[in-house]
């Protein structure tokens, strides 16, 4: 990757040095890193947008979720956003915490048990899953790449019991042969080429259709790439995707859950139970969007 100087961004982007450095400082230039005394900057970097003032919200659900991200606001699309996209994904892979346990870690970063056993894994993978959701919002007009998947999958497994484990690789692919519902995955050994023919084919156009990105979720969960944790990262993936093609993005919740997994496993034979379970589940975000004043094609 190509770097430039404060000087040389500050001339490309017609602002002062000070600004520059100040964008660097606050962790607004993504990317950017001190080099000796001096920050250095990607050359491809897109220069950060002004803070909207007070009063002047925007209406699109992407520079919403930047603005309230940046801000910690709570109460907003965001503040729901982490807890809906976490619990229901979470949930529906077999995590026993409530979403009002979900909801209680997000706001602060505690969690209150009576009579319950809950497992330390589920604690654990809800509060790597906000920092995942974080992470797509940050990435969102990047092309999906492999170090981008494998950074998804490291965030999400980071300090669970599956990162202690010899055979279980956090951040990489799997190391054994996997099965989803009895039906067979890509072998480990083909991994990396299938999951290399799968993004090259996806990212040679630049923007999606909302079909083409749920035939790429359909594609990497049949490969399969990691031990565990891959029905999560491939919904943040879907999900980042609507976003960045200005698609609006949706939740899988348990009352799709069947419907979801039958489109999944019906894929190749009849495309519309997944697309139409999708889509249910879009109708249903859109209510959301309509709640907090966004606007959606």
């Amino acid at each position: 990757m190509k770097y430039l100087t404060v000087k040389q961004v500050a001339e490309k982007w017609n602002i002062s040095e000070r600004s520059v450095r100040n964008y660097c400082k606050n962790g607004r230039i993504m990317g950017a890193v001190i080099k000796g005394k001096h920050w250095i900057i990607p050359d491809d970097v897109e220069k950060p947008k002004r803070k909207i003032r007070a009063g002047k919200l925007p209406n699109t659900i992407l520079e919403r979720l930047k603005l309230e991200k940046e801000s910690k606001m709570p109460g907003g699309i965001y503040h729901k956003i982490q807890i809906e996209l976490t619990y229901n994904s979470n949930h529906i892979e077999g995590s026993r915490l409530t979403h009002d346990q979900t909801r209680h870690i997000y706001e602060t970063n505690t969690i209150g048990v009576k009579d319950s056993v809950i497992n330390v894994d589920d604690i654990v993978e809800t509060a790597n899953h906000f920092r995942c959701i974080d992470y797509i919002i940050d990435m969102v007009n990047y092309p999906i790449s492999e170090s981008m998947i494998k950074q998804l999958h490291s965030l999400l497994k980071a300090g669970t019991s599956d990162s202690r484990k010899a055979w279980f690789a956090v951040g990489d692919y799997k190391k054994l042969e996997n099965e989803v519902g009895g039906i067979k995955t890509t072998k480990p050994k083909d991994v990396e080429k299938e999951m290399r023919n799968l993004l090259k084919k996806y990212n040679c156009k630049k923007s999606k259709s909302f079909e083409e990105i749920i035939e790429f979720h359909y594609m990497f969960e049949r490969i399969h790439p990691f031990q565990d944790g891959n029905g999560r990262v491939g919904r943040l993936i879907m999900f980042k995707e609507c976003l960045k093609n200005n698609i609006v993005p949706f939740i899988i919740d348990e009352s799709l859950k069947e419907f979801y997994y039958r489109g999944l496993n019906e894929w190749k034979n009849e495309r519309g139970y997944l697309l139409d379970t999708c889509l249910t589940a879009q109708d249903r975000f859109k209510l959301i969007m309509d709640y907090f004043g966004l606007n959606y094609k």
